[in-house]
């Protein structure tokens, strides 16, 4: 299990812990992350929750130029979190070293930067073309993600993307607007315990860690770690590690 820890570049952010708006802060939290056992850094500056609102390319690169410089400079796993392809190659010429594609790869021009870089690539499923145009999912969500991978990776195969890029995100750190939390939970809970049958597609799984550990949230971490998985994305790291111990898995 390796963690990368959440920096965000917006204030958008409900994790308002994890936001760093100047160069100094993102520098600062990124090395508490590291401090507590983090291997990678996530830095977004887009927020994909249903209040925050779209941003241009230009204000979405001004919140991550000079942060992406610096954290790339402490030599850990750097991936920024976007859906635009444009800040996407503009963070990989900067130093970011991973591509946290949250269009899910359906952009061709975000295709066309994976191809060309060959650096690793998070896939998250969505059920939508970006993180805040996504639909509801009714029933079993299991035999739509396998059936959304499977689609996925016959094309990006056809197109030049390099299996051995990919890592998989079931998509679950994202959701559609006014999505009751109890409604949520059971979705969740329902990829958790079948993680294992994306494993069929022998890649590594990447998961976004719940950050809070109330109203089931805790018992969804649980899950996780009981069942395993190869990324997390955490705002608290030393709550993960907390689990695992209490688990005995550590």
């Amino acid at each position: 299990m390796k963690l990368h820890g959440v920096v965000n570049a917006s204030q958008d952010s409900l994790a308002t812990f994890s936001i760093a708006l100047d160069v100094d802060s993102a520098i600062k939290r990124s090395q508490e992350l590291i401090n507590k056992g983090c291997v990678g850094i996530d830095l977004g500056a887009a927020g994909s929750t249903q209040y925050a609102e779209r941003i241009s390319t230009e204000e979405e690169w001004s919140r991550l130029d000079g942060k992406i410089q610096a954290i790339a400079a402490l030599g850990v796993e750097l991936s920024v979190d976007t859906w635009n392809p444009e800040i996407m190659f503009r963070s990989l010429e900067a130093g970011a070293n991973f591509m946290n594609a949250s269009d899910g790869l359906q952009n061709p021009a975000m295709v066309e930067i994976a191809a060309q870089t060959g650096v690793p690539v998070i896939l998250p499923f969505l059920s939508g073309e970006d993180p805040k145009s996504l639909d509801f999912i009714t029933g079993d969500p299991i035999p739509h993600l396998l059936d959304w991978f499977e689609t996925s990776l016959n094309r990006l195969d056809r197109l030049g993307i390099s299996k051995n890029q990919l890592i998989l995100d079931p998509g679950t750190g994202f959701g559609p607007a006014d999505w009751d939390w109890k409604d949520r939970y059971i979705y969740q809970e329902q990829i958790y315990t079948n993680l294992e049958k994306l494993r069929v597609f022998d890649l590594p799984i990447y998961i976004a860690l719940p950050w809070k550990m109330e109203d089931g949230r805790k018992q969804l971490l649980e899950i996780l770690l009981q069942v395993g998985f190869d990324y997390g994305r955490t705002h608290v790291p030393e709550k993960v590690f907390s689990v695992q111990q209490e688990l005995g898995l550590k």
